[in-house]
This record gives structure tokens, C-alpha cells and sequence, in this order.
């Protein structure tokens, strides 16, 4: 499409579109700002030194790219607004439109987020693990091994593995709590380590390590996401209910939920976004 025709139309549609559109039917959620935070970071995914398993490499992270993300997770009534519109699929029951939306896969989360991007002309999508991780903070679960590791009997690996994982299962109440229930991090987001999981970008990634010399092979499964919470899960993607079994590791979160990242961009980015180009 030309330059100028894009100029042109741009200026039409502005002197058209009427100003309550935005902010008569969308409020637009409250962000936090990460910008120049540090967290220790685990590698995600399940690492494979010959065929024992071994936790992944531990990082320091630095938000040196700033990015924009939602204060609180996206409501009930909020995602009920892109139901109505058509652009997402309703939810299996009846939810209070003022708690966290809940029961979403990843492709309803996706969904909603090129909806809102749609209606708002700002870009929304889901953090990566990486950018959850950073805005988390404190709240950061890292989900390291830390027990007894013999190569010779991997019973007991295993053992510890349970015993951690029975642990992190004695969650809260899991029914959906009013915003700001599990308090508020360091860096100004709410409800981070409560009982809904946030979807991630993140794909599961499984990587075999050379035990001789050090080499690495991984391979991406998008079939499978990163969902975080009060401790990192691997999902399904077309899951809504976790508690159906359907966790691809580990013990499975409460509830799976929605708090998005917003791109920062230009006026222009901003109006192409809006009209779909």
C-alpha cells in the first residue's frame, strides 16, 4: 500500500472515528513500567546431561530493554467485552466480572490480546517468560532441583521430585480471589503468586546435553506453553482447565489467566494497528 494512500486514509479515518470509541467502551488497563530490574533466572524447560536430568543454567537477568505490562490480570467482564464482540470464545460458566477471568487457553489469551490491540490501537500481547520473570521480581519461583541427585539410582531424583512438587500443591483456596488479594511486588503488580496462572509467549523446549563435550541440542514443542504463577507450569495450549490432568510437568496451576504486555510504538505503528494494516 502506497505511502501516500496510507497519509491519506489516515487522515479520513481520524476525522471520522468518534472520540468515545476508546475511551466510552474500553478503559484501558493500568501498566507498570520494568525498566532496569535484575532477577535470578533458571532456564526453562527439561535439560537432559546423557539421559539423567539436570536443572537448567541459572542467569541474571536485566530489563535493559523497557517494556510496559498490566498492574492486575484481565477481568472476567473485560474479557466478556471480546466475547460480545465476537473475537473471542465465551467462557464454559458464568464468572463474577470484577475477578480474574479464568478457564482460557493460550489461544483465547492470544485472541484477546489482538482484540484489545484492535480496539485500542496499542499492541497487546503476552510477556515471554523472560519479561514475566523480570516484572515478577521477588515473586519469581525458581523451580530447581535442590535435592538428592544419584546417576546410579534415580529413584531417589525422583522421590525428592514428589515431595517438592506435593508441597507447591497445597495452594491457596483455588476459586478466583478479588483483585489484589496476593498482594503487591516490589515493582507495583498485583497478584502474582496467587492461584491464577499467567499464559507466557514461552514455547516448552526440551535440551539434550553432550556429557562429554558439553554440546547442546534443543528442540521447541509450541504445542506445549510456559504458564507462571506461584511456581513455573508447562501446559497444553489448547487447555482451559488444568485440573483436568492435562499439565505436560509437574503438579498443575489453580486456574490459567491473562496479564498482557503492552509494545511501545509510534503514532503511526499505533494508527496502522487500529485500522488493521
Amino acid at each position: 500500500m502506497e505511502p501516500r494512500f496510507i497519509r491519506t486514509l489516515a487522515c479520513l479515518l481520524v476525522s471520522i472515528a468518534p472520540v468515545t470509541t476508546l475511551a466510552g467502551e474500553i478503559e484501558l488497563p493500568e501498566r507498570v513500567r520494568i525498566e532496569g530490574v535484575r532477577v535470578e533466572y533458571r532456564q526453562p524447560g527439561e535439560f537432559l546431561k546423557g539421559e539423567r536430568a539436570v536443572n537448567g543454567a541459572l542467569v541474571t537477568l536485566v530489563a535493559d530493554e523497557p517494556f510496559e505490562i498490566m498492574k492486575r490480570q484481565v477481568t472476567a467482564g473485560e474479557y466478556r467485552l471480546c466475547v460480545e464482540d465476537g473475537a473471542c470464545v465465551a467462557l464454559a460458566s458464568d464468572q463474577a466480572a470484577d475477578l480474574p477471568v479464568v478457564g482460557v487457553n493460550w489461544d483465547d489469551a492470544v485472541a484477546y490480546a489482538e482484540w484489545l490491540s484492535r480496539r485500542t490501537g496499542d499492541r497487546w500481547r503476552l510477556p515471554s517468560d523472560v519479561e514475566w520473570a523480570l516484572a515478577a521480581g521477588s515473586r519469581f519461583s525458581d523451580d530447581a532441583f535442590q535435592g538428592v541427585d544419584d546417576p546410579a539410582n534415580p529413584a531417589l531424583r525422583w522421590l525428592q521430585e514428589y515431595q517438592e512438587e506435593a508441597a507447591r500443591a497445597r495452594a491457596p483456596n483455588p476459586h478466583p480471589r478479588p483483585l489484589g488479594s496476593f498482594g503487591v511486588n516490589e515493582n507495583g503488580l498485583y497478584d502474582l503468586s496467587g492461584n491464577v496462572w499467567e499464559w507466557t509467549s514461552t514455547c516448552y523446549v526440551r535440551t539434550r546435553i553432550d556429557p562429554q563435550t558439553g554440546a547442546m541440542t534443543s528442540h521447541e514443542n509450541c504445542g506445549a506453553r510456559i504458564a507462571e504463577g506461584s511456581h513455573r507450569a508447562y501446559m497444553t495450549a489448547f487447555i482451559r482447565d488444568p485440573k483436568a490432568g492435562a499439565c505436560s510437568v509437574g503438579i498443575p496451576p489453580s486456574n490459567l489467566g491473562i496479564r498482557l504486555v503492552r509494545e511501545e510504538q509510534g503514532a503511526f505503528s499505533r494508527l496502522r494497528s487500529w485500522i488493521g494494516l
